[in-house]
């Protein structure tokens, strides 16, 4: 599955910016931003965190929606990136094999939690971005390894914990760390996991019982999308996206704008979203 991975994330550097992305340096990590230059106030924050050999800018369609929504996104390129101008190579091995999680602990990929965390920091410096930025108003979105990651600093490892944090975007997450050690109870923000009835690698260890959905404490939500695979999330495979826009929409709605509830926002149910 892995070669799969590194191969199809491969794949990603190129295609067609978006209006309204740039790429600057924040803190000495190199960030791609969305955000609608028509927008006015400062705006709720999400930050974006990457798959394994992935890249800021592999899932465009999902950022290009919560920056037209009215968001700030920021997504760094961690140290395994290969493509937007990562230096990874495709077939470098992970930090620690995917198939023992027992053996993952905090100081697994914790430059990936560095990395934002200086994002974030940073931004609240930048004469750039700092009036447009409501750091009150934060928001984590993680895809893959990118969901280990966001994860993490919600709580999942406690030393990563970054405060302030209100909702966090677990999409198709590599959980299975916390899983094994049963640390998903320390998540301290609301919970989105989204997984796909074909992505046969991560999602079953997501709804299994006493999987990362059973062990996340209240208010959490789990949508899993009919005939999605692992790179459903990323602009490598087109399908489901506008259901994927749609959920994700109004999970940060909800808990970064305060708006009502979304009738598609069921918490603690399993929902199946069709394509």
């Amino acid at each position: 599955m892995l070669r799969v991975v590194v191969f199809a994330m491969a794949l990603l550097g190129g295609g067609i910016a978006a209006a309204g992305e740039e790429t600057l340096d924040l803190g000495g990590v190199r960030t791609t931003v969305w955000s609608d230059a028509d927008a006015t106030g400062a705006l709720p924050v999400l930050v974006f965190s990457h798959g394994f050999h992935g890249c800021a800018t592999q899932s465009r369609f999902l950022m290009t929606a919560f920056a037209s929504a009215g968001y700030l996104v920021l997504a760094p390129n961690h140290r395994d990136a290969t493509c937007n101008g990562g230096r990874a190579g495709w077939l470098d091995r992970p930090a620690q094999p995917f198939d023992r999680p027992d053996a993952w602990t905090d100081a697994v990929y914790r430059d990936r939690a560095d990395d934002i965390r200086t994002v974030v920091d940073a931004l609240g410096r930048d004469a750039r971005l700092r009036d447009r930025a409501d750091l009150h108003r934060l928001g984590l979105v993680g895809h893959s390894l990118g969901g280990y990651t966001v994860l993490g600093l919600s709580g999942a490892w406690p030393s990563w914990r970054l405060d302030g944090v209100k909702a966090v975007l677990a999409l198709s997450p590599y959980s299975t760390p916390f899983i094994v050690h049963r640390t998903l109870a320390h998540l301290a923000a609301p919970v989105m996991f989204q997984g796909g009835s074909w992505d046969f690698g991560i999602t079953p260890f997501v709804i299994a019982p006493d999987g990362a959905f059973e062990q996340a404490p209240s208010p959490k939500y789990y949508v899993e999308f009919e005939y999605a695979g692992h790179f459903a999330w990323t602009d490598v495979r087109d399908i489901d996206h506008d259901a994927i826009v749609s959920y994700s929409v109004a999970f940060m709605n909800h808990y970064l704008k305060a708006q009502p509830a979304d009738a598609l926002l069921r918490p603690d149910q399993r929902i199946v979203a069709a394509p």
